[in-house]
């Protein structure tokens, strides 16, 4: 059996467990970003064929050459996990935040084929629209920080870091810092190095929708 296949049955039997062990689908679905109905498509997949069933069916050969790099799904099922966002949501926090051009057909074809295209039922839906952008023509008059989180793993120990990033509206110049802890005193540090990094005076900064000026 080819590793992606092998992968397919291990992440639903993943699902399974996490259920079993909560006794409470529901939540399960929400923890893993997936809607009722395919959990129980798995599982009557998984009665009616065992392992084999988990297999994800593929329609038609891939074309190579029109599928997303590996590096771009891995932020997008990061981004439907974690934060329930929708491909118009996932298509434009990746260009913003990291450069990526992926149209929101192309986020949608991601989630599609891991089985996340739907959200549970009961989660909130987010949109652009809820975060409106404030694109100014003068260097240093708006400036929006954002902190993402950072989850990865060292020698098998689950590290976690925060990365502030700043970005101009005027110029979308960025400035970026990974810190241990999301803590007040690093918020102040990032601020001062902004000011010191940034060639303009900062006039407005901007975060979570609550303005700081000076």
């Amino acid at each position: 059996m080819e590793q992606r296949a092998l992968s397919d049955i291990a992440r639903k039997k993943r699902v399974f467990a996490h259920a079993k062990k909560i006794g409470n689908i529901a939540k399960t679905c929400r923890y893993f970003g997936i809607s009722r109905e395919t959990y129980y498509k798995w599982k009557r997949s998984f009665s009616e064929k065992g392992d084999i069933g988990l297999v994800n069916s593929k329609p038609c050969p891939e074309n190579p050459t029109l599928r997303v790099p590996q590096s771009i799904e891995e932020k997008i099922l990061h981004l439907r996990k974690n934060y329930h966002f929708g491909p118009e949501r996932i298509s434009w926090s990746l260009e913003r935040y990291f450069n990526m051009k992926v149209s929101t057909s192309g986020v949608y074809q991601v989630l599609k084929r891991h089985g996340l295209n739907k959200l549970p039922r009961g989660t909130p839906k987010r949109s652009i629209k809820d975060f409106k952008r404030y694109e100014k023509q003068v260097p240093g008059h708006r400036i929006q920080v954002d902190v993402k989180f950072l989850t990865f793993y060292k020698n098998g120990e689950k590290i976690r870091r925060f990365q502030y990033t700043a970005i101009d509206d005027a110029t979308r110049a960025r400035a970026l810092q990974v810190y241990d802890r999301h803590t007040q005193e690093n918020a102040i540090k990032f601020i001062d190095h902004i000011r010191q990094t940034f060639p303009f005076r900062i006039h407005t900064i901007q975060t979570d929708n609550v303005l700081y000026s000076e």
